[in-house]
């Protein structure tokens, strides 16, 4: 039996909580740019549990913005999926499944771009939010006038300029935008590109002064760890306790945040926030940002490439592991923690810190480390490197277990093929995808240089980091000498050489 409203009361009467009738009668308020997981299970979660309180009332229209894959799976379901929460929250076990309402139905923006641009017409639609990756915010020169136009801020600024035709400018009629990407400022950046965008495109000054006035951008962070679908096993395993197949079907932590930078009039139309204290709306979120910044993405990043090249395929088993948890809690705590680059509390960012351990052990997440590694190199760059620079600024030397990610990740971006376009590296005769924009600058680096050679390289390409790493007193041969480690002894052999019992 597949979910879908149709079959609804079947599923109730097999003992799962489905959603009240009177939701899909509900308007739709917000446009969502995004059908990924993350969106799923936190903004399209806090409003569905509003709905159901009858505090929000309103559902999602959802635009679909790449070419691959398909809505044949929301149109058949309903806009329903299942989201699986497993953990445990308060020192209490947490294993809830939801099936989400939130979503009324989603468009292709390639092949339903005019019935997207008719929505504008819809005077309840009063809220943007999206999650196109940080590569997704960014300025590219086009028409907005395209059928449909290529980059996320060109669609959202023809969204704009609609609802501002058919409304004639009217005060009331702009919308409040907040992006989720994991951008500093993402609201700020985003307003700074459509408005570039608006100028390039040569749109009349009344849009302009419209766009700026009556248009609200609030940045806003989010924070829940969404391996996604679960594995075959499991996804089948569930599905038979449940009674009911469900294509869309995603897990996630009990954990959750979505800090959104606004005041009372942003409270206002975000009402959904009553329904769950995860979502916090107030003027600075900047202390959230560099907690969940520096603290869990810094960690993952650091630590990603090192642990799949020793073998480790989720985050889970690395934590299993008694040296390689030593290592993430030591690198955290140790040198990640005191080099936040913003002035938090010492005993928060622990408090903070013994949190993403807890979530990291989740034993219900199967999250891949080859999946955090995608985009590794920008990663680096945004979430570590302004940690990198604290730390010497503090203490003017090294950080031992910041090196050892350094040189697990010029290791693991080493390309050894080239097929159609991709690079792969290679671990036990094993070929894995380098999933980065950046492998290109990697491939035949390796021929007839000296480890040295490679990482002075890599560590002053200001391409990579926008600023040359090289200069920072011995960490080039810190970086150097942990990398000759890993190839001369073995990857654990060396992080064993720099760890200490957990504390």
């Amino acid at each position: 039996m597949k979910l879908s409203r149709q079959n609804l009361q079947k599923i109730e009467r097999a003992g799962s909580e489905i959603p009240i009738e009177n939701i899909f009668a509900l308007p739709e308020k917000i446009l969502q740019f995004g059908t990924g997981v993350l969106l799923r299970a936190l903004p399209d979660y806090f409003v569905d549990k509003a709905n159901r309180r009858g505090i929000f009332n309103g559902r999602i229209l959802v635009v679909k913005s790449t070419s691959s894959g398909d809505t044949d799976a929301y149109k058949e379901q309903d806009g329903m999926y299942t989201l699986s929460v497993r953990g445990m929250e308060a020192g209490v076990s947490v294993d809830d499944h939801i099936i989400c309402s939130a979503i009324h139905r989603v468009l292709s923006a390639n092949h339903q771009w005019n019935e997207l641009l008719a929505a504008a017409a819809n005077e309840s639609l009063q809220i943007v939010i999206s999650n196109t990756t940080e590569v997704g915010i960014q300025l590219v020169k086009e028409s907005v006038f395209q059928n449909p136009p290529a980059s996320f801020p060109a669609k959202l600024l023809a969204f704009l300029y609609e609802r501002y035709k058919i409304f004639k400018g009217a005060p009331g009629s702009g919308m409040m935008v907040i992006p989720t990407e994991l951008l500093t400022d993402n609201g700020k950046k985003l307003k700074s590109i459509v408005t570039d965008l608006a100028v390039f495109n040569q749109l009349d000054p009344a849009f302009m002064e419209w766009l700026d006035r009556h248009n609200r951008f609030c940045s806003s962070l989010v924070d829940r760890i969404v391996p996604g679908k679960p594995d075959p096993s499991t996804k089948e395993q569930l599905e038979n306790q449940w009674g009911y197949t469900d294509e869309l079907m995603s897990v996630c932590e009990p954990y959750r945040l979505w800090a959104i930078e606004g005041d009372d009039a942003v409270r206002e139309l975000l009402s959904f926030y009553k329904a769950d204290e995860g979502v916090v709306i107030t003027p600075d979120i900047t202390r959230y940002k560099e907690l969940k910044l520096r603290m869990l993405n810094a960690t993952h990043t650091l630590s990603c490439g090192l642990a799949h090249l020793s073998g480790f395929q989720t985050v889970k088993a690395a934590m299993e592991d008694d040296l390689f948890e030593s290592f993430i809690q030591n690198l955290m705590m140790d040198e990640i923690g005191p080099a936040i680059p913003y002035e938090i509390n010492e005993n928060e960012i622990r408090e903070f810190g013994f949190k993403v351990l807890d979530r990291f052990r989740n034993p219900y997440l199967q999250h891949q480390w080859l999946s955090i590694t995608m985009q590794y190199s920008s990663k680096l760059a945004m979430r570590v490197v302004p940690v990198l620079i604290k730390y010497y600024e503090l203490f003017n030397k090294p950080p031992e277990l910041i090196s050892i990610g350094f040189a697990a990740y010029i290791l693991f971006m080493r390309p050894v093929k080239r097929e159609s376009g991709k690079y792969y590296g290679i671990l036990n005769n094993q070929y894995y995808l380098i999933n980065d924009d950046r492998a290109g600058h990697f491939y035949g680096l390796w021929e007839e240089r000296s480890v040295d050679t490679i990482v002075a390289k890599i560590l002053s390409n200001t391409d990579l980091w926008t600023r040359d790493l090289s200069l920072l007193e011995g960490f080039a041969p810190s970086v150097g000498k942990k990398l000759k480690g890993f190839i001369r002894q073995g990857i654990l052999n060396e992080v064993a050489a720099y760890s200490k019992p957990a504390k």
